[in-house]
C-alpha cells in the first residue's frame, strides 16, 4: 500500500512539473519575442545558443501574472535571476522590505539644508 501511495506522490509531482514547465515555455517565448535579449540588471547581450541562460523574472513574483504586453517581466540572465531571489530570501530572513523596493521618499536627509545659511553668513561676515 505504501508503495502505491509514493508512486501516486510522485505521478502529481511529474503532473505538476510538467504543467510547470509548458507554462514557463508559453510566457518565456513570448517574452524572447517583445523583450530585447538584453540582462535588464547587468546588460549582457546574448544570442544563439546563450539565449538558453536569458531567464523571465517575474518583477511581482507571481508567475500567473503574464499580461500579453511582458509589463511583468523582465529578462536576467541566470546569474542576476539568481542574486535577485538571494537578495529576497535574505531580506525575508531579517523580516525587512526587499532590497530595491526602497523609493526616492524613503530618504529624506538633505546634507545641504544648511549650505544656503552658511553662504550667505560668509557674505554678509
Amino acid at each position: 500500500m505504501a508503495a502505491s501511495k509514493s508512486g501516486e506522490t510522485r505521478g502529481v509531482f511529474e503532473e505538476a512539473l510538467r504543467i510547470r514547465k509548458e507554462r514557463e515555455k508559453s510566457y518565456r517565448e513570448r517574452a524572447l519575442k517583445i523583450l530585447p535579449h538584453v540582462c535588464a540588471r547587468c546588460g549582457r547581450e546574448f544570442s544563439g545558443k546563450r539565449l538558453r541562460e536569458l531567464t523571465v523574472h517575474h518583477k511581482d513574483h507571481n508567475h500567473d501574472n503574464n499580461p500579453p504586453d511582458g509589463s511583468n517581466w523582465e529578462l536576467l540572465c541566470l546569474y542576476c535571476h539568481e542574486n535577485e531571489h538571494a537578495r529576497d530570501r535574505v531580506a525575508e530572513a531579517y523580516d525587512a522590505e526587499p532590497v530595491g523596493e526602497t523609493s526616492r521618499d524613503d530618504f529624506r536627509h538633505n546634507p545641504f539644508a544648511g549650505l544656503a545659511n552658511l553662504m550667505s553668513d560668509k557674505k554678509t561676515g
